[in-house]
């Protein structure tokens, strides 16, 4: 086998985060192909060969799999990268993702564990509450685009003017946000020259309370006038309501949406969205799970697992905007939460305020040092880390405290199975995992996991 030769082949199965094995011979053993779904017959060329291991690039799909019963629901599927999974029944994603936690997690795990399944998203389209947009184009010096990324294309953007992983309310605000654009042929920011002006949309959607934040992004590289933008996306006749338009200046030359300077246009740069009873402040780079229904099950299968909390202190690390702190709290002794990100922390002591919830602290500062600073001692600790898991000298500190159970939410199996490497070292024992799909189409799931002090 050598670089650049073609192949073709049926994808036998997928391992997570998309990665498809194909059989070539006995002799050459199997290639990993990513973007494709269990049981395609795929045409591939092999772009990487190292110590036995090689890797092809999808060319084409030949057959579709038997698992594909459904059309696509958008016009630009397949070609987009958002969505990889919308043509299998929903049951069939969730099968398929069980299999992938199961042959990562069997490996990873000492002894038994019960495993619970994977417990589907309440929404399984319409269920994103921020979407991230890019202004380009969808070929070489084509018309303005808005939308999505191409499929392996880190420059080429399809216009997402039917997305079905978010509410019809942005797919109208995108389309309009892009023809007003294109009436005056405003340039867009491209990457490789620093020059132009739109970059990003960020669009923000209160689920349970329709409200909605629309932030452009652009580059101080020109000056327009967006009076006339301001009053076409009020007209546009929505189930939710804006009740903010934002104009955010960036001028990194990274493709990051951040925010230089801040304009708001229009009412505030802020919205409410409701989770269990609660209701949080949302500010457009605030931490928030995307699908607002799906955390709720997270955070309800998170209170089922730590069990008994009415006179213990729980430490939530990695804590965000707070949103696992304060459903928590009202049933714990009092509730402790680490977060790095300072604007994180304001909110969440913000949010804690707004809910009456008195018995939540929370600490801006890294996991590693901010933990040698607290006084109080843990009985039960909660850890939701970033997608690459807990830092290898972080860990070592959280498992000292020799609690009784640590619940672990992973948005990234492979991390969560390199971290419980450590954490079964040290005397703690997976009793049992559960998964919850907050990303339907697509290839991400969040892991929970209850783990005991042997």
């Amino acid at each position: 086998m050598k670089k650049g030769q073609i192949f073709e082949g049926i994808i036998e199965r997928v391992d997570f985060p998309n990665k498809g094995f194909v059989h070539i011979s006995e002799e050459d053993g199997y290639v990993t192909v990513k973007n494709g779904i269990p049981g395609q017959k795929v045409r591939f060329v092999i772009n990487k060969f190292k110590r036995g291991n090689a890797e092809g690039r999808l060319l084409e799909v030949l057959e579709q799999s038997p698992l594909e019963t459904r059309k696509p629901v958008c016009s630009i599927f397949p070609a987009c990268g958002g969505c990889m999974y919308q043509t299998m029944p929903y049951e069939e994603q969730m099968k398929m993702k069980e299999g992938q936690i199961r042959r990562l997690m069997d490996e990873a795990v000492k002894g038994e564990y019960v495993f619970e399944g994977v417990k589907a998203s309440p929404k399984e389209f319409g269920y994103r509450n921020k979407m991230e947009f890019s202004f380009g184009d969808e070929y070489k010096d084509g018309p303005l685009s808005l939308g999505l990324h191409k499929k392996g294309s880190t420059y080429d953007v399809l216009t997402a003017g039917d997305c079905r992983l978010v509410h019809e309310d942005m797919n109208k605000i995108l389309l309009c946000v892009l023809e007003y654009f294109r009436e005056r042929n405003v340039s867009y920011y491209r990457k490789m020259q620093h020059s132009g002006y739109l970059r990003h949309l960020l669009l923000r959607r209160g689920d349970a309370t329709g409200e909605i934040l629309v932030n452009l992004v652009t580059t101080t590289q020109e000056e327009h006038d967006l009076t006339h933008l301001v009053s076409r996306l009020l007209e546009l006749k929505l189930e939710g309501r804006i009740v903010g338009i934002l104009h955010i200046l960036n001028d990194a030359l990274s493709d990051v949406v951040k925010s230089d300077e801040t304009r708001v246009l229009y009412g505030q740069d802020f919205f409410y969205e409701k989770i269990l009873g609660l209701e949080f402040k949302i500010t457009p780079f605030s931490f928030f799970q995307p699908n607002t229904k799906g955390a709720e099950v997270l955070y309800e299968t998170v209170r089922e697992y730590i069990g008994d909390i009415h006179e213990l202190t729980v430490f939530d690390l990695f804590s965000g905007t707070g949103t696992i702190s304060q459903v928590l709290a009202p049933v714990a002794k009092q509730v402790v939460g680490v977060e790095i990100v300072e604007e994180a922390v304001e909110a969440a002591r913000e949010n804690a305020a707004h809910n009456s919830i008195s018995n939540c602290k929370f600490i801006a500062g890294d996991v590693f040092q901010a933990l040698d600073e607290i006084e109080e001692k843990p009985d039960v600790i909660v850890l939701d880390p970033p997608r690459d898991g807990i830092h290898p000298k972080a860990l070592p500190k959280i498992l000292n405290y020799g609690v009784d159970r640590i619940v672990y939410i992973s948005c990234k199996m492979t991390s969560l199975a390199r971290d419980l490497e450590m954490m079964q070292l040290a005397g703690y024992r997976v009793e049992k995992m559960t998964a919850v799909d907050q990303f339907c189409e697509t290839v991400h799931v969040e892991t929970v996991v209850l783990l005991s002090h042997k």
